[in-house]
């Protein structure tokens, strides 16, 4: 079972794909599930990016897109697969030994506790021996990254983490709803007042001088006040291609208990590459 256990997470953002990450170089197999039209930010270290490219590569791992029909002829693949599948279609015949929900949706979007012999939630929206088998603690603070057993982690204040003395300016949102057009990158330096894209013609500004560390891909469609990126203030000392500590620790536990729970075989576990630290996100 530890040796051909499979993982599914569903989400590829730069959380769910920071527990890709750590699984795949541990060795274990893993699919991540993914919308048709993704609206992640941190692209440059999302899994979710191979759903528009065909192919992506986060920190020396490999996600290529794959058909939801292809998925069971895979076997081990050195890689990581990425299917359209929103709804979890897939969950039922890949019969996976853990579901790690990473969609960050602040509720439960339809993941059951039944989904696989083990069930992962991130952050709030699930209640540990109900919804999920575990819940893992996504806000900052002492208590990030804890894995919960029985209850919930902390309830979703609204207001991202602060960095270098900056919070809810750090992200710009979509003026109204409609397509955005991009028209910087991440990792270009701006300036306050800056146009970094466009909502059907309405400009989408940075709010404070620093790096574009995440930006919508050009062309997607956004709600109104929808996320369309983030400038963190210390500009070039962040690299927006390196996995954040936070989506880094994220992983480690929902690794350590899968390993708690005899999902993976610690010899089989291949040690990490050292990487570069980073400061929180």
């Amino acid at each position: 079972m530890t040796r051909d256990a499979l993982v599914v997470v569903r989400g590829g953002g730069d959380l769910g794909s920071g527990v890709a990450h750590r699984l795949a170089e541990s060795g274990c197999r893993v699919v991540v599930l993914e919308t048709e039209a993704p609206t992640v930010v941190r692209r440059r270290v999302a899994f979710a990016e191979a759903v528009r490219s065909g192919e992506v590569t986060v920190e020396g791992v490999v996600a290529r897109r794959v058909e939801i029909g292809d998925l069971p002829s895979l076997g081990r693949p050195g890689w990581v697969p990425v299917v359209v599948d929103p709804d979890g279609r897939a969950i039922g015949s890949l019969d996976p030994a853990c579901v790690v929900d990473a969609r960050m949706a602040k509720r439960n979007l339809g993941t059951r506790i039944d989904d696989a012999p083990v069930t992962i939630g991130l952050g709030p929206g699930f209640e540990a021996g109900r919804d999920v088998d575990l819940v893992v603690e996504t806000t900052r603070g002492d208590s990030l990254a804890r894995l919960i057993e029985i209850g919930f982690a902390s309830p979703n204040t609204g207001v991202p983490g602060e960095v270098g003395g900056a919070s809810a300016e750090r992200v710009m949102r979509a003026p109204a709803a409609g397509v955005f057009r991009a028209e910087r990158s991440i990792g270009d330096l701006v300036e306050a007042g800056d146009v970094v894209g466009t909502i059907d013609g309405e400009p989408v500004r940075a709010r404070i001088a620093g790096l574009v560390r995440g930006l919508v891909a050009d062309g997607v469609t956004l709600p109104e006040n929808g996320k369309a990126g983030d400038v963190d203030p210390r500009g070039r000392e962040v690299d927006p291609a390196v996995i954040s500590d936070k989506a880094r620790a994220i992983g480690a536990t929902v690794h350590e208990a899968l390993l708690q729970r005899g999902l993976v075989a610690r010899e089989n576990t291949r040690a990490a590459a050292p990487r570069r630290e980073v400061a929180p996100d």
